[in-house]
């Protein structure tokens, strides 16, 4: 019988919807029977089915509450939330950011400049891209040849394409066991199973990396080496020679999140410096720039450059020939560089604010990061605080939403920094402080 689930499929659409909002408590399953007119058992199914799609938490001796933050099927952080202070989305913007980018996109009117922007662009884009984005992705004395540069949309597009490349359906990816939402999104359009990889404060570890692999062959690992979304871990030099050794053992390929990198300036440069014939470097400007006109970047190894570019096209995650004109003026003429100086001050003023308002809490930081990973202290859960966050009007991240094997996620949020006003910003985490001193019992009171 699926009338169980037709049920579920009506109180998910009053999630959709908004009639049932994050932290809304629903009733006990007896009186869910009685209004619905069904037998108790259907209402467990229902309550069962409807955890298991994501949008509803039980908390022993309180009840069942409407989930807030990502659903782990969902589309993860991609979209500005409903809350009035949002710390989910983690887009920077800097005062100066306008009127710098408006000078790069005057030279689009020329008719000349518009009409060549306006033609179709492959994944190899043009020779002087591909020349200012090597430029743009050389760290610490490493220079990557710009031969081997593609362009797609933006960085999820660039991922998307890697691993479409690397990996194939039913094969098997090693993750961080917490890690980019977006990639759990990538890999389950893919068909492609997330392993979950042991990390430690240096990243992750070449052992579990090594182990996992001789449990059950990998197709290749995805790995974030400078400032990780969300624990905010920059590996040193040494784990970083560590990993692209193990990649060469192991004949594994591996996928190099850089997009958060450009704020630790001059930092040691990344494994694809170190393994480059294993390596495919991926970055954007989304994260430098803003996310409305933006170009992600792959670079890949040689024998690799002809699947990701066809996976790139078949996928349609292709940059436009308008995006990329803008692009190669921004990269080229220092507005780029410009931007990312604003926004390394940005940040590491945001991250003072954050740790006056979070002192005494867990959390850890890069100090010149947009996001902070908090450990919540007991008795607090993930999603009860972000369920009494959301009443507040303040949207922040649960743990699960970057655990691959949700029911490991620990006790913690990510609190995003970039959003509001540096006013808000604090008021919003003033308040978040207050209530993370009080009992989920005593915040249920407001």
């Amino acid at each position: 019988m699926d009338d169980y689930r037709r049920i579920a499929d009506t109180v998910a659409a009053e999630i959709a919807t908004g009639r049932l909002r994050p932290g809304d408590r629903l009733p006990p399953q007896r009186a869910f029977a009685r209004r619905r007119g069904i037998a108790g058992s259907t209402a467990a199914r229902v309550y069962r089915e409807l955890a298991r799609r994501g949008l509803v938490v039980g908390e022993v001796g309180r009840g069942t509450f409407v989930r807030a933050g990502e659903r782990p099927t969902g589309h993860a952080l991609v979209e500005p939330g409903g809350a009035r202070v949002d710390l989910e989305l983690n887009y920077p913007v800097v005062a100066e950011q306008p009127a710098l980018l408006a000078e790069g996109l005057g030279r689009l009117t020329r008719p000349d400049v518009l009409a060549a922007s306006l033609l179709p662009v492959g994944p190899s884009g043009t020779a002087e891209a591909r020349e200012v984005a090597a430029r743009l992705l050389a760290r610490g004395g490493w220079e990557p040849d710009p031969a081997r540069v593609l362009f797609a949309g933006n960085g999820r597009q660039a991922i998307a394409g890697a691993l479409a490349a690397l990996v194939p359906a039913g094969g098997r990816l090693g993750v961080e066991a917490l890690t980019y939402p977006m990639v759990k999104a990538i890999a389950a359009r893919l068909g492609v199973t997330l392993v979950p990889l042991a990390t430690d404060e240096a990243g992750v570890r070449p052992d579990a990396l090594a182990a996992a692999h001789r449990g059950a062959p990998l197709r290749a690992v995805y790995l974030q080496s400078a400032v990780h979304n969300p624990m905010a871990v920059t590996m040193p030099a040494r784990r970083r020679a560590e990993i692209a050794d193990t990649l060469r053992d192991l004949g594994l390929y591996a996928v190099e999140d850089a997009v958060w990198a450009f704020l630790r300036e001059g930092d040691w440069p990344p494994i694809a410096a170190l393994a480059p014939e294993r390596t495919v470097l991926v970055d954007s400007l989304s994260k430098r720039l803003a996310p409305g006109l933006t170009v992600g970047f792959a670079l890949t190894p040689p024998e690799q450059a002809a699947s990701v570019a066809a996976a790139l096209r078949s996928g349609a995650w292709t940059a436009t020939g308008f995006a990329l004109e803008a692009a190669t003026h921004w990269m080229a003429g220092g507005t780029v560089a410009a931007v990312e100086r604003a926004k390394r001050r940005d940040a590491g003023e945001r991250q003072r604010v954050a740790a006056a308002c979070l002192a005494g809490f867990a959390t850890r930081a890069d100090p010149q990061s947009y996001f902070r990973w908090w450990e919540l202290p007991e008795p607090w859960r993930a999603e009860t605080f972000v369920a009494a966050a959301a009443r507040r009007g303040i949207a922040v991240t649960p743990a699960a939403s970057f655990a691959v094997a949700a029911r490991s996620a620990p006790p913690a949020v990510r609190v995003g920094l970039a959003s509001p006003t540096i006013a808000v910003l604090t008021r919003a985490l003033d308040t978040l402080a207050a209530l993370a001193r009080r009992t989920p019992e005593d915040a249920g009171e407001d």
